[in-house]
């Protein structure tokens, strides 16, 4: 991994958000084998994907936001909080005024802005809403790290875009299948997608060249991304995976299962 680790930190962020991406489009693939996917193993793909959220929120981005923000000589908790709220308060920004549609339930009226735009569009955009603070909190760890402050490594960063790509896989199939459901073609159904997952490479190298040329921001920055992370599983992963109640076990499994592995990813090999 010399090669890796001898690289400039952004190129780094991008590497790392393109593996991510490359993980939605295998996800997104699953729409040539199946045309529908089982209600519970769905909800325990969406209740996986929310526990690999919540983890990384804490211990890639809020620890570390707090350790820095010590280390500083700043008040601990303040630049957690301010990030963190903002973070929020940034995706429910997004969240009222990009429109877009959730996939579950099937009769979903479309959210945000009024738009003429099609069903099949308006769910890939929900699903791309999950993607910008993911790409962000990869960047801005990879970001964290090249700022040589002892609370980031590169390991720990590694260990986010690994726990990320997880639960892209599922997140793929989440939007493809729905979308071959809608009645589009299984390629284009694949395309829409892979795309959603575009703007994390974006988002990423955004995230890491702020944070390089801004240092002071740093610990904002981590608890942004971890509040925009929260923002996405309380408002849409976990209401989702609860939709049908003789399922909503498979989502609590998923949620237990994904916190678990980020924690062992992040504590292993941060």
């Amino acid at each position: 991994m010399d090669w890796f680790i001898n690289l400039n930190p952004v190129v780094q962020a991008l590497l790392a958000t393109l593996f991510t991406w490359f993980v939605t489009a295998v996800g997104s693939s699953c729409v040539f084998l199946f045309k529908s996917i089982n209600r519970k193993v769905l909800n325990g793909m969406l209740g996986f994907a929310a526990g690999v959220m919540i983890a990384a929120s804490f211990w890639s981005l809020l620890a570390p936001a707090i350790s820095m923000a010590e280390e500083a000589g700043m008040i601990a908790w303040l630049p957690a909080v301010i990030g963190f709220l903002s973070g929020g308060a940034f995706l429910w920004l997004v969240d009222v005024l990009m429109p877009h549609v959730h996939f579950m339930p099937q009769n979903a009226e479309p959210e945000g802005v009024k738009t003429g735009l099609k069903r099949s569009v308006l769910l890939v955009l929900a699903i791309t809403l999950h993607n910008i603070p993911e790409g962000l909190a990869i960047g801005v760890a990879f970001g964290a790290v090249a700022a040589d402050l002892p609370a980031a490594s590169l390991a720990g960063a590694v260990a986010l875009a690994l726990g990320i790509g997880l639960q892209n896989f599922p997140e793929g199939a989440a939007v493809s299948v729905p979308l071959r459901r809608e009645g589009l073609s299984r390629i284009k159904s694949f395309a829409y997608g892979q795309a959603s997952g575009i703007v994390e490479p974006i988002a990423g190298v955004l995230g890491a060249v702020a944070v390089i040329t801004m240092r002071p921001i740093l610990p904002y920055a981590l608890s942004f991304a971890a509040g925009a992370m929260i923002y996405v599983v309380v408002e849409e992963l976990i209401p989702e995976a609860q939709q049908e109640k003789s399922h909503s076990n498979a989502g609590t499994i998923g949620a237990m299962l994904g916190f678990s592995v980020m924690m062992l990813l992040d504590v292993a090999l941060g």
